[in-house]
Formats: structure tokens, sequence, C-alpha cells
């Protein structure tokens, strides 16, 4: 198999209640962007507990951080072993999760953090 991991970024986490913003190409999803490209929808409110046993039951998921309001999981790429960067933010002040999901290598995901934060949304509302 290939590994395709890059680099760990080190800007992640939370700073002024805001995730890092998305690089401006297509491979990356942001409930916290303005560009219509990178913009996805918060996710519902729920404890960062119930959120990690959906991540958990996810492929190939390593959970890398966690706090009471942050969750910050590595998802790989089965094939490839491409590494995308999944963090989440449970935000007191306007009661969602927010949530940024980018590819660590490469300009476009084909859809895959977008597909990955809507399945995770699925998983959320059962």
């Amino acid at each position: 198999m290939f590994n395709f991991s890059g680099t760990r970024p080190t800007n992640l986490g939370v700073k002024d209640g805001k995730l890092a913003p998305c690089p401006g190409t297509p491979n990356c999803v942001s409930s916290q962007s303005s560009d219509s490209q990178s913009k996805i929808d918060p996710l519902p409110p729920v404890s960062i507990t119930e959120l990690k046993k959906v991540i958990e039951g996810m492929e190939r998921t390593t959970i890398i951080e966690e706090t009471d309001n942050y969750l910050y999981a590595e998802f790989k790429t089965k094939l490839m072993g491409y590494v995308d960067d999944v963090e989440f933010y449970l935000d007191p002040n306007e009661n969602v999760i927010h949530v940024r999901s980018a590819s660590r290598l490469g300009k476009s995901d084909l859809g895959v953090n977008r597909k990955r934060v809507e399945e995770i949304r699925t998983q959320l509302q059962k």
C-alpha cells in the first residue's frame, strides 16, 4: 500500500472561537467559511462523547485530540493512504458543532470531505 499521509498541520485547534480557515483549494469544507465553495452547515449540538462514538465507528480513523468542546481526528484513505484532518468545535454561543474537514495533500478531494461531514451529520441524527 501507498502512504501519502503528509505532515500534520500546526495551525489546527480553536483560536478565538474559530477553526483554521480553508486554504482556498477545493479539498476543504468548513462551517465557519464564508466562501461558497467550502461552506458547509454546522452539525447539530451533541456532546463530544456522542460525536466521538460516531467518529470511532468510521473506518481508518484516529482520534488525535479531545477536550470538552473540541475533537480532532485523522481519516486515512484505504488505497493511497491520504490523510484528512477533521476538527469539531462545540460552540456554546451558537449552540452548534462547527466542523472543518481538509485534505493534507493535493488540490481536489472529489468531494470526499463534504461527503464525510454529511455522513457524520446523518449518523448524529439517528
